[in-house]
């Protein structure tokens, strides 16, 4: 048990300007979308909020086998840092690669057609905005850090998890989870968290954002945040990424076949 001690044509991103300012805002916008959560204000969330849980759990063999497949090309998937240049600082080597089913509610076609029972089970999470194979190597560790929108709650997902589970780990505020092969939790990342793999083993999960379950008007706030937030170069950027890398990943495939 986890222990817890044709393409669309593209909208112009918005100027750098609105990400500085929602930044600033943040300090605002988080505590007031906080105060009206369905599921309180945790570190890590009692796990009986989401009944969906189960049902990924009861899927996760299918789902690491997915996962492993699409390692078989692992020089195929972008570290995030390439893709996200906003992660830079949270991994200058590039050890934390990411393979994208969806990327901030955009549907990655050609990499949920490579894993589709990983997508199929996916359907259940509500209000799904991301979704990913998340790979961390030998030695990754990632500083402290918060996430964006508390209008989110992230899950995961262990998937193939370093035998030494006592050193391969996420703390968030005061709580430390040791990922373990089948199981999930679901945190706030607008909490402080770091993670590290003190292994010689690789850590792979399924790492799902999703949007966080509140009360009016409050998903009124967090919805436009989130609208927000797709509209910048941010997140445009990090699409036409993930089109550049389709064509590596390709490369790769054709090689192994």
């Amino acid at each position: 048990m986890s222990q817890t001690t044709t393409a669309a044509p593209r909208k112009k991103p918005v100027n750098s300007w609105f990400v500085r300012f929602g930044k600033r805002q943040r300090k605002w916008i988080n505590p007031y979308i906080k105060r009206h959560s369905k599921v309180g204000d945790a570190a890590v969330f009692d796990r009986s909020n989401f009944e969906w849980i189960d049902a990924l759990e009861a899927n996760w063999e299918a789902i690491r086998d997915e996962a492993l497949a699409v390692l078989k090309n692992r020089e195929g998937i972008p570290p995030l840092a390439q893709i996200s240049p906003d992660h830079k600082g949270l991994d200058d080597q590039n050890k934390w690669r990411s393979f994208f089913l969806w990327g901030y509610g955009f549907r990655v076609d050609q990499n949920c057609a490579r894993c589709p029972q990983t997508t199929a089970a996916l359907k259940n999470v509500p209000g799904l905005r991301t979704a990913m194979f998340s790979i961390h190597a030998p030695g990754m560790a990632i500083p402290p850090h918060k996430g964006v929108t508390a209008g989110m709650c992230v899950f995961h997902l262990g998937l193939k998890v370093p035998k030494d589970t006592a050193n391969c780990a996420i703390r968030v505020e005061n709580e430390i989870v040791h990922w373990q092969d089948g199981e999930g939790f679901v945190f706030d990342d607008t909490k402080q968290h770091e993670t590290w793999n003190r292994t010689d083993d690789e850590r792979v999960i399924l790492l799902v954002q999703f949007d966080r379950p509140l009360r009016f008007p409050g998903n009124v706030v967090a919805s436009l945040f989130f609208q927000a937030i797709r509209r910048t170069s941010f997140v445009g950027n990090a699409r036409r990424q993930l089109g550049d890398w389709e064509d590596t990943f390709r490369k790769f495939e054709k090689a192994d076949e």
